[in-house]
């Protein structure tokens, strides 16, 4: 389905229009200017779009999803799902992929949650390997890549639920029924929001380095900052996060490949050229900064949750297994897994790292990842009794994931 987001003129003297532009070029003739007057379509166009300050337009984010996609062994069926709007009065749309539809009814669906400043077309080392025995449906989270835009909320809380209505919104719409749902990062934190809201409509639960769980810590000395450093902070906080990818026009596609290049260096080994990727991730982050401000609404500075998860953590029903997956070198807290499994005590936890990963864990080491998805999806689907989740001193190395410290002590009789 073709996004057609356009604003259309209103309706003007044709007539006119056209006779004025008769005599024009009559005119015009006479001095050589008739072939400015009759240059092609098409090059005007593209002289606007240079003119343009942000380079960038919805058609353009299609056509970077698509390149991706031409990636994959099967290409998936992606379109617009209609959902209603918080107060019923508008109709927002949520960009929808679905892969192996017509799987084994045996097979529990997949959902995949995508992170920040993301979209579908990242999830390109994981799709045809976890579609292979199951349907897999992954969504431009509302505010994100294609799907509507709307207003969010500021206030942490109502913003949050926003996210968690229109995932519910959209699966009422698909007729998606019982399902695993996996998140990564910021989807992973709506992933547990959605499944403390909605806890009969899920089977397993996997959190892939997912952020906004920890408290932030009030013990820690403040570092006292320089004067210009307060001033710049001051400066840049009424700002969303990605502002400056948008403040830099025509020069934002490079800021991606200038800035970011580790990140396209995760998809050397499946795509031709890391410009499609750089193209896409510009093209998800140069329209209107939606979701982007309803995550900046649920942050508190320093990439802090406002409402940590894990405080929360215990509403998610006993009867839902979690899984979290953790890259060994990210900057995300992984002894949040530990302290989940303390506080779910006669509950399934289970926590696996992996080795060489960072916080894109999905992509950093995209094999491992997508066999250990696997795994958990097929002992879902089987309904086979889970392994004792006890995590050995290997699957601890080159991370600490828990301090054995009175103050970790304080920190989970606080969550509890």
């Amino acid at each position: 389905m073709k996004m057609t987001d356009k604003s259309y003129e209103k309706a003007v003297d044709i007539p006119s229009r056209v006779k004025f532009r008769g005599l024009l070029l009559t005119a015009s003739s006479l001095s050589g200017l008739s072939f400015l007057l009759t240059i092609n379509k098409s090059f005007l166009s593209w002289i606007t779009d240079w003119l343009r300050w942000c380079p960038t337009s919805l058609e353009l984010l299609e056509q970077a999803e698509t390149k991706l996609f031409s990636y994959l062994k099967k290409t998936p069926e992606v379109t617009f799902v209609p959902i209603n709007s918080d107060n019923q009065t508008e109709e927002y749309k949520i960009r929808s992929l679905v892969a192996n539809k017509d799987a084994d009814g045996k097979a529990t669906p997949l959902l995949l949650l995508h992170g920040f400043a993301s979209g579908i077309g990242l999830w390109i080392s994981n799709l045809d390997s976890l579609s292979q025995n199951r349907p897999l449906y992954a969504i431009d989270i509302l505010g994100f890549g294609l799907s509507s835009r709307p207003a969010f909320s500021k206030d942490a809380e109502l913003a949050e639920n926003q996210f968690v209505e229109s995932i519910e919104s959209w699966r009422k719409k698909v007729g998606l029924k019982q399902f695993i749902l996996l998140g990564h990062s910021m989807g992973g934190y709506l992933a547990a929001a959605y499944s403390i809201k909605y806890p009969d409509n899920i089977k397993h639960l996997i959190l892939a380095d997912p952020w906004g769980f920890p408290i932030q810590d009030s013990s820690t000395r403040k570092i006292e900052l320089p004067l210009w450093a307060k001033a710049v902070a001051a400066m840049l906080r009424p700002f969303n996060p990605l502002a400056g990818l948008r403040a830099a026009g025509p020069w934002g596609p490079r800021l991606v490949q200038r800035f970011r290049p580790d990140i396209l260096r995760k998809f050397e080994n499946i795509v031709a050229d890391s410009s499609d990727v750089s193209n896409y991730i510009y093209h998800c982050n140069a329209q209107y900064p939606s979701g982007e401000a309803a995550f900046k609404a649920m942050s508190a500075p320093f990439g802090w949750a406002n409402r940590p998860m894990i405080q929360r953590i215990s509403q998610i029903k006993h009867d839902i297994p979690i899984t979290f997956i953790y890259g060994a070198r990210s900057w995300i807290d992984s002894s949040i897994g530990l302290q989940t499994r303390a506080i779910r005590e006669n509950s399934y936890v289970d926590i696996k790292m992996i080795q060489g990963a960072g916080h894109h864990v999905y992509v950093d080491k995209a094999e491992e990842f997508n066999e250990i998805v696997c795994c958990v999806c097929t002992k879902v689907d089987n309904n086979e009794v889970l392994p004792d989740s006890s995590l050995t001193r290997s699957d601890m190395s080159d991370v600490t994931l828990m301090k054995t410290t009175e103050e970790n002590k304080t920190v989970l009789a606080k969550t509890v």
